[in-house]
């Protein structure tokens, strides 16, 4: 059964959203953390070091929900072409959100849900950025056995994850479960105004795994999520945007993560990176702000150095082959060199990333900073440049997203 759409957004915004957001346009970094992910998870499972992860054993199973934590979701970005060679951007991404422990849920009814869905989609080209967002919701113990049988869900056999019609599928011509081969579609809007994408996705490499064997450590209290991603999309189809539909290639992005507290309390929001350079590698970066540490740990221990050191940060170097080398905080280096004012917010656009490790020391330069995510919880995500710090030759391109600005 499904509810109307405004009495549902009601719901997801009363229950979910409002536990979720922590902070509001008035006070987007609020002591709480973004999106309430630093709050209080008891009785929820949590991700931990000991849950590593083994490919490809532990898959495709990994690529279906995990309802007994908190967090989790599906999150694709793309850096394309249309036909012209005119560079294009986008996201999509499921979000699921546990309301909540396993141990309080009552049984499944037509109206009983313990599970609330959220997703986004956008395009972005020149100064364009459209932006669409849909909630859905959905029971833990509910069979499922087709996407007909709940409003939004992922199943494995086929792999299939949806909401409503939008949808990222393994496609029709295989019985794929592994995440080698899959369709995305989503529109919104009607008209002149319809906006929207048919992609098929093709890996051109191997899963990846973040952190120790997956589990990505997110605060210098040891909490995190279980983390991996497929790096290696290569992406053909088509892209509608005001009413024109063109055709696009280019490269992809999709990241997998499930946790029940991502942030520590004290941490206000995140800033994430994914890079693909032209020589074939790609690397992850990202840096949690706030309570990383306490700065004692060495230095002059001076007021610059201690809000260096409050940054949790992490990354994972991939070679073109997919072998991967986790990034511990000490190595990473970010610093923002400007910002640009978007939706009322101070936003940095333009970054150097440093990590002498892996011998990159790189600028990357938002060439369009209007890529605020008008959604319910609202955040910047946009395409990126990627060049060289000292030359300044271009290195690559990428994504960037940005939260509790």
């Amino acid at each position: 059964m499904k509810l109307p759409r405004l009495l549902l957004r009601s719901i997801v915004l009363t229950l979910a959203l409002g536990g979720l957001s922590g902070c509001s346009d008035d006070n987007p970094a609020d002591s709480a953390g973004f999106a309430g992910l630093g709050q209080d998870a008891e009785g929820f499972q949590h991700a931990q070091p000991d849950q590593a992860l083994t490919l490809p054993d532990d898959f495709p199973q990994q690529h279906a929900a995990h309802p007994d934590y908190r967090i989790e979701w599906w999150y694709l970005t793309a850096n394309l072409k249309d036909a012209a060679g005119e560079p294009l951007g986008l996201q999509w991404t499921l979000f699921r959100q546990a309301l909540m422990p396993p141990s309080e849920r009552p049984a499944p009814t037509p109206w009983a849900a313990d599970q609330l869905w959220m997703a986004h989609m956008a395009i972005s080209q020149g100064e364009q950025h459209q932006v669409a967002e849909r909630f859905g919701r959905s029971h833990s113990q509910a069979p499922l056995k087709t996407p007909q049988d709940n409003q939004a869900g992922v199943m494995i056999s086929p792999f299939h994850a949806w909401l409503d019609d939008w949808q990222l599928k393994a496609n029709e011509e295989t019985d794929s479960t592994d995440f080698n081969s899959l369709t995305l579609t989503a529109y919104s809007g009607e008209g002149d105004a319809r906006f929207g994408y048919r992609l098929k996705l093709t890996a051109e490499g191997p899963l990846v795994l973040h952190g120790v064997e997956g589990f990505s450590q997110k605060a210098a209290n040891g909490q995190g999520s279980m983390y991996y991603s497929q790096p290696f999309w290569r992406i053909t189809g088509e892209v509608t945007l005001n009413g024109d539909t063109k055709t696009v290639n280019g490269r992809g992005w999709l990241d997998r993560e499930w946790s029940s507290q991502l942030l520590d309390a004290r941490q206000s929001g995140w800033d994430w990176f994914s890079i693909h350079l032209n020589d074939g590698h790609k690397l992850m970066a990202f840096q949690l702000r706030g309570g990383g540490s306490d700065g004692s740990g060495g230095g002059d221990n001076s007021s610059a150095d201690r809000q260096r050191n409050a940054d949790y940060r992490s990354g994972t170097w991939i070679t073109p082959q997919g072998d991967a080398t986790p990034l511990a905080t000490g190595e990473i280096t970010l610093t923002p060199l400007a910002t640009s004012a978007v939706a009322g917010r101070d936003v940095p656009t333009r970054w150097r990333l440093e990590i002498p490790s892996v011998e990159i020391d790189i600028n990357i330069e938002a060439p369009h900073a209007n890529r605020w995510m008008t959604t319910s919880v609202p955040y910047w995500e946009g395409e990126v440049h990627v060049s060289d710090r000292a030359s300044g030759e271009p290195l690559g391109e990428g994504y960037l997203e940005m939260t509790g600005y």
